[in-house]
């Protein structure tokens, strides 16, 4: 059996990588071989920074229940299949597969915790599919109607990927806001009205002037607290913020005793590890994941990879991240 490289958090901005024997392959087990995995900056920089709850989370979200350093983390890893145990048959091996699996080189796994990547799609953009089923879920909680407008707060990949689908839909406007231009550049080319700076003068009043009035969906995905005021301030009234950010263990006061008290609004959260109880007649995560494989395939946002790092030098690419977000897009680590 090959040696692993793993990364782990071992405290508060402190990453190693580790290299480990692997266990015999079980006879239910496979082994794969990681071609690349990205990086999800929101969850993970919060690991990384040590801002994650301390009491155990919501069991529906096992990849983020009960953590404490030193951990391995991450959830977006693509492969081959390159050993199999006794059991498992024949045509698994060379399979190009996604696991929901921390950074590593090289992992042991059953099966059915494995999703095989359609044929269409190249090891970064499967890479991705964490990114893109979050959207789809943010999407499917918003309910967008026909002619509503709408409000995206945050373009990291998760965000540019909610704008993206929303500006397929027949919207009156789609407006998005980051503090960072290069992810505001990104932006420009698929929110129909624009994307602004939430720092700027005036940006209140040029959002509801882009939007065409007050917002009747927001969706918050920069993970700051802070935004969310803006978004129910930016919401009209019976309108919907839907709150996607994971804010760990970060705090902010949220001004209920004004627009929001009287205009009705819905805050709701949206978490993808679960499937919204009112589509469970229809909808599981199978045909979930079968929509985001193929919004990957028709919105190829693996152009918005920015930075490739070897899976050795992790701590460089969460430092980079750290220090200088307003540089990345999308960060991938890429195995020997």
């Amino acid at each position: 059996m090959p040696r692993a490289l793993e990364v782990y958090f071992t405290a508060p901005r402190q990453v190693d990588v580790r290299t480990h024997e692997l266990p015999a392959l079980g006879p239910g087990e496979v082994l794969v071989r990681t071609v690349a995995s990205a990086i999800s900056a929101g969850s993970e920089m919060l690991v990384y920074r040590g801002e994650f709850p301390r009491e155990p989370l919501n069991p529906h979200d096992p990849l983020s229940t009960d953590l404490h350093h030193p951990l391995p983390y991450g959830y977006a890893c693509v492969g081959k299949v390159v050993a199999l145990g006794r059991s498992i048959e024949e045509a698994w091996r060379d399979q190009t597969v996604f696991a929901f699996q921390p950074h590593a080189s090289h992992f042991s796994i059953s099966p059915d915790r494995l999703l095989v990547v359609p044929r269409s799609l190249d090891t970064e953009a499967a890479c991705l599919l964490p990114s893109m089923e979050t959207a789809v879920n943010l999407v499917q909680d918003a309910a967008p109607l026909v002619g509503e407008r709408a409000l995206v707060l945050g373009q990291g990949i998760a965000g540019l990927l909610v704008t993206a689908l929303l500006s397929e839909f027949p919207l009156e406007s789609v407006v998005s806001a980051d503090l960072y231009p290069l992810r505001r550049e990104a932006s420009e080319r698929l929110a129909t009205r624009g994307s602004l700076d939430p720092s700027a003068g005036g940006f209140m009043t040029q959002a509801l002037e882009l939007l065409g009035g007050p917002a009747d969906l927001s969706i918050e995905v920069s993970g700051s607290p802070a935004a969310l005021d803006q978004a129910v301030a930016l919401t009209g009234f019976s309108g919907r913020v839907i709150v996607g950010s994971w804010y760990g263990a970060k705090r902010a006061p949220l001004d209920l005793g004004g627009q929001f008290h009287r205009s009705r609004i819905r805050l709701i959260s949206s978490q993808v590890s679960t499937i919204a109880p009112e589509l469970t007649g229809s909808w599981d995560k199978a045909r979930r994941f079968q929509t985001a494989w193929r919004s990957l395939e028709r919105l190829r946002p693996q152009a918005w990879i920015s930075h490739r790092f070897p899976i050795e030098q992790a701590a460089e690419a969460y430092r980079m991240l750290d220090e200088h977000p307003e540089a990345a897009l999308q960060v991938i680590f890429t195995y020997p």
